[in-house]
């Protein structure tokens, strides 16, 4: 619980560092011609896109999901758009 909340205040570089030091990768996958890559930290999950979907760049946007209830509805969310 107080990975999420201090996750939440790194900086971008930090969490980056952090999500390829103590991460997970559970995949990636390609929304809105962009590459999306997908992490789990202990109890929660975080979705990356990086400049020029280069996981080496900089990120762009960095979300996290609290729950695995929260990330299954956008998991079903983003395949129903998809067709």
């Amino acid at each position: 619980m107080i990975l999420k909340w201090a996750f939440r205040y790194f900086s971008e570089s930090t969490k980056i560092d952090y999500l390829k030091d103590q991460g997970i990768m559970l995949g990636s996958r390609v929304r809105q011609g962009r590459k999306v890559y997908l992490y789990m930290l202990r109890d929660f999950f975080v979705e990356v896109i990086y400049q020029h979907d280069n996981v080496d760049m900089n990120p762009e946007k960095v979300k996290t999901f609290t729950s695995i209830n929260n990330l299954n509805s956008y998991l079903e969310r983003d395949f129903r758009s998809a067709f």
